[in-house]
């Protein structure tokens, strides 16, 4: 009777071994470029993080705040109503820089239209509304996102492209 030997020789389990090393080796940092330093996606992350931040602020601190936006400079900041005037220049100096290749395009508001050029601002009030509102990003690539901001949803709604919303 003879007895099968079933199994996996030492040579082939180090072959396989560093074939998958070599396969991880060589994708981990397109993975990496494409997830961790898009500078478009990073841009509309971190802007989603600061939009649910000053939601949440104005509810806890009961303040209003104000969302900032350059589009020369190509910065935001925030503001709140009981600042001074110096405290005001101060968080104006401290933008937030978008990165380079990233620009934001445009900002809609139901009762304002649409802003291009100069400054805009976003209002949140002490319960946590947003006036309805929408930031449109770009790339030099030529990708956008649009970031849909309601008064009454929770969370900031991203949309891919550019999308335009009319006043109802």
């Amino acid at each position: 009777m003879k007895i099968a030997n079933k199994g996996f020789t030492f040579i082939e389990l180090t072959v396989v071994i560093f074939l998958i090393g070599l396969t991880l080796f060589l994708a981990v940092p397109k993975f990496r470029y494409a997830f961790l330093t898009d500078k478009l996606k990073t841009t509309v992350r971190r802007m989603v993080g600061t939009i649910a931040a000053l939601k949440s602020e104005a509810i806890r601190e009961q303040k209003v705040y104000m969302l900032h936006f350059d589009f020369e400079s190509n910065r935001y900041w925030i503001e709140t109503d009981g600042m001074t005037a110096e405290e005001r220049a101060l968080a104006g100096e401290k933008a937030f820089e978008i990165p380079d290749g990233v620009r934001i395009v445009d900002i809609w508001r139901r009762e304002k239209g649409k802003k291009r050029i100069g400054k805009a601002t976003i209002r949140f009030d002490k319960n946590g509304y947003v006036e309805h509102s929408v930031i449109h990003l770009s790339a030099e690539d030529g990708r956008q996102f649009s970031l849909l901001l309601s008064p009454f949803l929770t969370k900031v709604k991203v949309l891919k492209g550019y999308v335009e919303f009319e006043a109802s």
